[in-house]
């Protein structure tokens, strides 16, 4: 680490209110608080859709004799938006802290909500060949490259508004409504699919969640208008007015090392996250035998634990620091991973249930950490960009391929708990990282 950013991060450290301190939470804060949770809420509602629709997207895009090469190619094309988004967040990033995180963050909500209902507007592959899944990649893209700078946009925007003592709480509370759309998606889907024939939510019943994601971004985008900027942003912002300012040069300059460690310790979470939410309904119906209202059911129970559990840890963060909750976390993942893939594909609802609520408490324990670190280890002026491009590499390396890895990793060695022993090995090497290695302590800091 340079001279220039030892200097930077040590002064940008400031004291946090008195354990206990109460401070005076304003309406501008609450209306930031609830935009950023609608943003992330309608984000990952359509990434989840399409990890929830995986079989039938499979039979409707890439129909093959083989059943297992048409997942194959579904979750190839889920990871494709993953691999787009650091283009995005790097674009994004800097635009966000060149004239701000409201404005950008009115583009990315509304694109990603136009991509996703354009995907429930599809022909399929039986009407216009190759076609299909070409338009379905290309939609894909769009809500890749838009999600590249809403997913760090609005934890950034939330952060720069929260009380200091109590931000771990709020961008958890943020990174929360991650895990309900899952719930609401899978929900909805389990409705449609129980209230007609099969025939029916194959022909067109599946393509209702995907509409529905227009209107809710419209919505969103209604929240964020009634929001303003941080005053530690606009201070920062009327600095750089005054010269030739480039986020993305000055981020390469002082913030490599810490964007490394980001891509590390949040490319753990980003493969877990995405075993959990885009990948067990899937996994479970053809490796654990169950049906796809039992693989559903199973999957939303394990989101909404994931949705209660996640601000708890962002609490007991603000109170005994972020990187105690990463090594806590990371050595759980490293041991509890195998044996909750194992009870996951058992074939016996309970126990696939079971195991998916156990592999939630390690994930949960490390997001207390985590979710707050990506973006408090970044002064003020570069937040945006340092955070987005780091954040969107540890997800497009290790969250977007974290299906398709399951997926061949079964096929390869014909063990349905295999994935756990990936996702177990990622543990320990992050565990390794943040121990011997200098990631620091970033409870405190605001740039």
């Amino acid at each position: 680490m340079t001279t220039n950013e030892v200097t930077q991060h040590d002064t940008s450290v400031q004291s946090a209110p008195a354990e206990g301190a109460k401070p005076r939470i304003t309406g501008m804060q609450k209306r930031v608080l609830a935009g950023g949770s609608v943003g992330q809420f309608i984000e990952f509602y359509d990434f989840a859709l399409y990890g929830l629709s995986a079989v039938v997207l499979s039979q409707l895009f890439f129909p093959s004799e083989s059943a297992f090469i048409g997942l194959l190619s579904t979750f190839a094309t889920f990871g494709v938006a993953f691999l787009i988004r650091p283009l995005g967040g790097l674009f994004f990033g800097a635009l966000g802290d060149k004239i701000g995180r409201r404005r950008v963050l009115y583009i990315t909500l509304v694109s990603i909500g136009a991509a996703t209902a354009a995907i429930g507007l599809l022909p399929t592959y039986a009407t216009i060949g190759a076609l299909a899944p070409a338009l379905l990649v290309l939609c894909r893209l769009v809500q890749g490259f838009s999600a590249g700078g809403e997913s760090v946009g609005a934890p950034s925007f939330v952060f720069e508004h929260a009380p200091a003592n109590r931000r771990g709480f709020w961008l958890n509370i943020t990174l929360a409504a991650t895990a309900l759309p899952s719930v609401v998606a899978g929900t909805l889907i389990l409705i449609l699919s129980q209230s007609m024939s099969d025939a029916d939510f194959q022909s067109w019943g599946w393509r209702i969640p995907f509409l529905l994601a227009l209107p809710l971004s419209l919505f969103g985008l209604w929240i964020r208008a009634k929001t303003e900027e941080s005053e530690v942003f606009k201070a920062v912002l009327a600095k750089n007015e005054t010269k030739e300012y480039s986020p993305i040069r000055e981020t390469f300059r002082t913030n490599k090392v810490r964007m490394l460690q980001v891509i590390f310790v949040m490319g753990l979470t980003a493969m877990g996250f995405y075993f959990l939410s885009g990948y067990f309904v899937s996994y479970v119906q053809t490796t654990g035998n169950l049906s796809r209202d039992q693989s559903l059911l199973a999957n939303a129970a394990a989101m909404a634990f994931y949705a209660l559990l996640l601000p708890i840890g962002g609490i007991i963060g603000d109170r005994v620091g972020r990187k105690p909750m990463l090594i806590a976390g990371s050595a759980a993942l490293a041991v509890f991973a195998v044996p909750c893939f194992m009870l996951v594909t058992s074939g016996v609802l309970g126990l696939a249930i079971l195991g998916q609520l156990l592999f939630v408490i390690p994930l949960c324990i490390y997001g207390g950490g985590c979710y707050t670190f990506f973006v408090e280890i970044f002064t003020t002026k570069t937040r945006f960009t340092s955070a987005a491009i780091s954040y969107n590499v540890a997800y497009a390396i290790f969250g977007g391929t974290a299906p398709f890895v399951g997926t061949a990793l079964v096929a390869a060695t014909d063990v349905a708990y295999s994935p756990g022993f990936y996702m177990s090995a990622a543990a320990v090497i992050v565990l390794l990282l943040l121990t011997l290695t200098r990631v620091p302590e970033t409870r405190g800091r605001m740039g």
